[in-house]
């Protein structure tokens, strides 16, 4: 079967916008039952980036804007294992950048600010829902291995150095768990329902030299992963799909070259600058050995007259010795 590559951004957006896709997709990463879940409004975030001037063949490069990371925020109310029911945050982040982390951070920290309405006995309040967020890197990071990565939370008495069952209402509002993909990794015949979710991720198969589309040939036994499939299936046998795809694909060439010739121009100024140092270097020198070459002449042109003058001395005094 065909598909387009969910990694682009709008096929990833489109995916997400699909709200029983969205609900599959997230509690197959948590691991929890998603029992409502609706896309918070301007979910799409990216990066614009102004580009300079740069000459190719002695014409200017057109100027485009860049994707660099996306973003999407839901709110969820999900089942934890223990039966308890809960409102939350769900923050998911998309990046081919691991310089990227800054903006994560940002994002991180509007997210936390964000207040939501529930209602209590009393009637409804404003308050801030607890985080969970899930990031999709295509990048891998250093040291670690592997594909899926969890990051939760425990409590722990400091004192009697045992964990605390009980959750905090308060706590959980101030920390997140967090989910981070390592999209690289992943790879191989899909076993569990996650790496079948991810297994529509995996960066091989292409039949195309733009990577937008790629066969996928593992067999799709859960009815969410089959409707995840035809949104890529549709994407991938759509022209104007296809072709927002490949803009976006010129559109990463050229922030690679970009990156190339910034790279390029700045090992070329400090070059310029250790050479430049070299030469200040080198006229110090020469004004140090120039002023001491003077310095010597001077001596030589005092030793010169001193010895002129005593010459002097000794032909007046011959020519008194001789009356």
């Amino acid at each position: 079967m065909v598909i387009a590559n969910p990694i682009y951004d709008i096929i990833f957006k489109r995916l997400m916008e699909n709200r029983r896709i969205a609900r599959f997709f997230v509690e197959t990463i948590i691991g929890e039952q998603v029992e409502e879940i609706a896309m918070i409004p301007q979910e799409y975030a990216y990066n614009t980036r102004a580009k300079k001037d740069i000459k190719i063949d002695e014409k200017p490069k057109e100027e485009f804007v860049i994707l660099s990371l996306i973003r999407f925020d839901f709110v969820a109310t999900i089942r934890t294992a223990n039966g308890e029911s809960k409102k939350v945050l769900i923050e998911i982040q998309k990046s081919n950048k691991a310089g990227d982390l800054l903006r994560f951070r940002t994002y991180l920290g509007e997210q936390y600010k964000r207040m939501d309405v529930v209602e209590i006995a009393s009637g409804k309040v404003e308050k801030a829902l607890p985080i969970i967020t899930i990031y999709l890197l295509g990048f891998t990071i250093p040291k670690i291995d592997a594909m899926a990565i969890k990051v939760n939370r425990t409590y722990i008495d400091m004192i009697e150095q045992t964990e605390i069952k009980q959750k905090s209402e308060w706590i959980e509002s101030l920390t997140h768990d967090g989910y981070f993909v390592q999209i690289p990794l992943v790879k191989g015949k899909p076993r569990t329902s996650l790496e079948k979710l991810l297994s529509i991720f995996e960066q091989q198969y292409f039949i195309d030299e733009k990577n937008t589309i790629k066969d996928y040939a593992y067999s799709v036994d859960d009815e969410n992963l089959l409707e995840m499939v035809e949104v890529l299936r549709h994407a991938a046998a759509d022209a104007k799909t296809r072709r927002e795809m490949e803009e976006a694909w010129w559109e990463l060439l050229n922030e690679k070259e970009q990156e190339r010739n910034e790279k390029e121009q700045e090992k070329m100024r400090k070059e310029y600058e250790k050479m430049r140092k070299k030469v200040e270097r080198v006229e110090k020198e020469y004004e140090r050995v120039e002023k001491e070459v003077e310095n010597k002449n001077q001596i030589i042109e005092k030793n010169k007259k001193s010895l002129e003058e005593k010459e002097k001395e000794i032909a007046e005094l011959k020519r008194l010795l001789e009356k």
